[in-house]
């Protein structure tokens, strides 16, 4: 079965088993829902079913409880590990729009069919995401998630064509 990250738990919060998440979900008020399912990978061994018993969201965090976890003994253990949703669990999402683990990894072209780089990571600005485009000569591309700028993206052949705009210098 294949699992996807949707937050890692970065520490325990009190002493009753409840943990903080920094989520890597774009919808953690969906994915961390009272009821919903996750399982907690430590790594050391098949991921753990948890049923979640609360949600709340303090600062940058999101601040869970378990049905199967009852004490910060029980928590502690899962410090530093991934919490995961099931293939069947995700989403569909509207047409032009992708999990960041589909775009990571795809190969940049310019109009001109010039290669890029690689997508090494997705930032959140607010306004558009920004897709980190690492070059070979190990500098960084900044390209905005905008019409303007990424005209083509083609999983199916992993990569993405973009207008190379005046401006998008090297970082």
């Amino acid at each position: 079965m294949a699992y996807f990250d949707v937050g890692k738990i970065v520490n325990t919060h009190g002493i009753h088993g409840e943990v903080k998440v920094m989520a890597s979900t774009d919808f953690p008020s969906e994915r961390f829902a009272v009821g919903q399912v996750v399982y907690v990978n430590d790594g050391q061994k098949p991921p753990v079913k948890l049923t979640i018993k609360t949600h709340r969201q303090h600062k940058q965090l999101e601040l869970l409880t378990f049905d199967e976890i009852n004490d910060i003994n029980e928590a502690e253990k899962y410090k530093g590990a991934q919490l995961q949703i099931t293939q069947e669990q995700q989403e569909p999402l509207a047409e032009g729009t992708y999990y960041y683990r589909e775009i990571i990894g795809l190969k940049v072209f310019s109009l001109q069919e010039e290669y890029l780089g690689t997508i090494s990571e997705v930032m959140q600005t607010g306004a558009n995401d920004v897709w980190v485009v690492r070059r070979e000569n190990g500098k960084e591309i900044l390209l905005p998630v905008i019409q303007d700028v990424i005209k083509e993206v083609d999983l199916a052949q992993g990569q993405i064509i973009v207008d190379w705009l005046e401006g998008l210098e090297e970082q």
